[in-house]
């Protein structure tokens, strides 16, 4: 059956972060693969069933901290395309769902250590060049936690096929973890190429075949995971990846009789209409689809007046402006108590101070470009808005530019009231609104905290006081699927921070956890009589 559990697995540790420090053997890599791929354009179909199609219909690529350089172009499709990508799932479906378990497992532990080993700079220098991430955020994104997800997603899977029913005497019940009947749509986001790896593969280990659409402003990392998956021996139609709009792909997936799940990273709205064009499809699926979904955010963070100050100023930096503030995690909105502020102030005035801005090739940047000029322009407006805002003022940055690449200067807002535009919508760049509160009125405060969003993904806490830390973590249980106590609400750990939040953020399924993994399996209880009964009588009829 393909419940067959594995002994001898790989030992399971996170893999280890490379800090590219100057001078090292990892940091000349680096570059010198960011040199080699910068020098060539890339021409880049699409896969499906192990075939890569080109259509002619192409798009140019840039790094959006370069806009003058060209990395390549991608060729887009079409319903059409999208039909085969199905047809072709539904084709590979049988034999990889027969496929045993350790030979699934096999083949995306190996794409961990390719990752890990020979594509190691490969794979961080194209999300760098892509995605304009500097080396230290794309070494953790596409090449930790990617391969992290790769590992732990093999382990807690492991861990459920053992997950079985007790058997009294004369009887052996099983249970089998089916893929789900059908196929499954993965749709990715830009900001993180180890989500574009996992929003597929989590599926395909369970035995299920995946229709995948990355966002268009990630392709090129997109097809780094996909020349990973072909690397390790993925066989063809398991994992077809299509470049369509999205109208174009719903119009055939979930339309489709065999639509069996969606997987999903995106913003809120696009995944509510999702739901909607799902929901009125019900009567023509052969089965209710499982709906898988990380959202938006709107992050925060909370200090009560016992708080180490130099410690939220770093955290608010930190949080708020790592990878622009492209983050679903990342914090947007601070309640600081007023005793406080002026040193926070103080403190992160130096920080700021001191943060370059620029390419990603220039590793002392620790600010570069957002992902394109519509998240620029979106961005960049609200900025203006606050800067006309009567009970709003930009304290901190608030300039931009797009004349070389998409930059916008880390921006902090000081609002005098809770409820503001910027306290309440969600941005996705590098703007962080500051509320300032009357140390008395903490308790007030955490009512804010909590009703102000529609939002409940991450957010932090910072406080001295034990009896603080424990009232206000039970006051804000829901505000936040990954509660942070004295730490930035950013950087959760696959294998140690399952990620996911609940309200407008999603389904709170969890990434990074077995509890993602059981929306990808429809369990099958097998009874089997040794001994079956002879007679239709029972004692008590005696």
């Amino acid at each position: 059956m393909s419940s067959n559990y594995l002994t001898g697995l790989p030992e399971l540790k996170n893999e280890k972060v490379v800090d590219y420090a100057p001078g090292t053997a990892e940091r000349k890599g680096l570059e010198a693969a960011l040199k080699s791929m910068k020098s060539q354009q890339v021409d880049y179909g699409f896969w499906i069933d192990g075939k890569e199609i080109k259509t002619g219909d192409v798009h140019t690529m840039r790094p959006p901290h370069e806009l003058s350089h060209t990395l390549g172009q991608y060729h887009k499709g079409d319903a059409s395309h999208v039909q085969m990508a199905v047809d072709a799932a539904l084709k590979a479906k049988k034999s990889w769902a027969a496929m045993s378990f350790a030979d699934r497992a096999a083949i995306f532990l190996k794409a961990a250590d390719i990752i890990s080993g020979p594509y190691r700079y490969q794979m961080n220098a194209g999300s760098m060049l892509c995605q304009s991430k500097n080396a230290y955020q794309s070494e953790i994104d596409a090449v930790a936690e990617f391969a992290d997800f790769l590992r732990f997603n093999v382990h807690f899977l492991n861990d459920i096929y053992q997950q079985q029913p007790l058997s009294p005497a004369f009887t052996w019940n099983k249970l089998e973890y089916r893929p789900l009947e059908g196929f499954v749509v993965a749709i990715t986001p830009f900001n993180f190429t180890s989500i574009a790896g996992n929003l597929p593969m989590a599926p395909a280990l369970c035995g299920n075949t995946v229709v995948w659409k990355a966002a268009d402003s990630q392709i090129f990392s997109a097809m780094n995971v996909m020349e990973v998956f072909r690397a390790a021996g993925l066989p063809d139609g398991v994992i077809n990846l299509v470049h369509v709009d999205g109208p174009e792909m719903g119009n055939v997936v979930f339309k489709h009789k065999e639509f069996a799940g969606l997987h999903f990273t995106g913003s809120t709205g696009v995944f509510r209409n999702l739901w909607k064009t799902i929901s009125s499809n019900l009567d023509g699926y052969r089965s209710y689809p499982r709906i898988v979904g990380e959202t938006g955010g709107k992050d925060f963070v909370l200090a009560h007046p016992s708080a180490d100050a130099r410690q939220v100023a770093v955290a608010l930096v930190r949080g708020a402006f790592e990878f622009q503030g492209q983050k679903c995690s990342a914090a947007s909105r601070a309640y600081l108590p007023k005793s406080l502020w002026p040193v926070i102030k103080d403190h992160m005035a130096q920080m700021l101070s001191e943060i370059k801005m620029g390419s990603v090739e220039d590793f002392g940047n620790f600010v570069n470009a957002v992902i394109d000029e519509r998240a620029f322009d979106k961005i960049t407006s609200y900025i203006d808005r606050a800067k006309a805002d009567a009970v709003s003022k930009v304290i901190f940055g608030g300039n931009y530019s797009k004349e070389e690449g998409y930059f916008i200067e880390p921006t902090v807002v000081l609002t005098e009231d809770p409820k503001s535009l910027t306290m309440v919508e969600e941005i996705f760049g590098p703007v962080l609104t500051i509320y300032v509160y009357e140390d008395s009125k903490y308790e007030e405060v955490l009512n804010l905290v909590d009703t102000t969003s529609e939002y409940a993904l991450t957010g932090a806490i910072f406080a001295h006081e034990r009896s603080v830390i424990a009232s206000t973590t039970a006051a804000l249980q829901n505000a936040a699927g990954n509660f942070y106590i004295n730490d930035k609400p950013t950087g959760a750990v696959v294998g140690q921070q399952p990620f996911g939040g609940a309200r407008g953020s999603g389904t709170n399924d969890k990434a990074g956890s077995a509890l993602n993994l059981y929306r990808w399996i429809s369990p099958r209880t097998i009874k089997e009589n040794f001994v079956p009964p002879t007679d239709y009588r029972y004692p008590f009829m005696g």
